[in-house]
């Protein structure tokens, strides 16, 4: 599960580990050791060591955290046709949804430069 530092907290930690997940959440800036006295508070220092080991940037790019700011563009561009889906039926929700995403790739296809190697 990824999230950004407001999830940097105990009860977040806690509910991760309870379903079995991993949590990939980057510690605040002033964020300290948490006493040891349960496995949220482990893992979560685990996290805390790797970042001062790594680095921010380096851990942020090692755990796969980059690829949360790749999802949050591209439900920007689907919300970019508007905040809300009009339809109320169930399957037209899905047909809608399907057709915002086939316009955004398209728009993404048409943006994207051709490159081709020269030497």
């Amino acid at each position: 599960m990824t999230g950004d530092g407001a999830f940097d907290i105990r009860r977040c930690h806690a509910a991760i580990l309870d379903r079995g997940g991993n949590a990939i959440i980057p510690i605040r800036k002033n964020g300290r050791l948490w006493k040891e006295d349960c496995p949220a508070a482990r893992a979560r220092n685990d996290i805390l060591r790797a970042t001062r080991h790594l680095g921010r940037a380096i851990w942020k790019n090692w755990s796969g955290y980059h690829v949360r700011s790749r999802i949050e563009a591209k439900m920007r561009g689907i919300k970019s046709f508007g905040e809300r889906i009009a339809s109320r039926d169930p399957d037209r929700q899905t047909a809608e949804t399907h057709i915002r995403i086939a316009l955004t790739n398209r728009f993404n296809e048409l943006g994207q430069a051709e490159i081709e190697r020269v030497a």
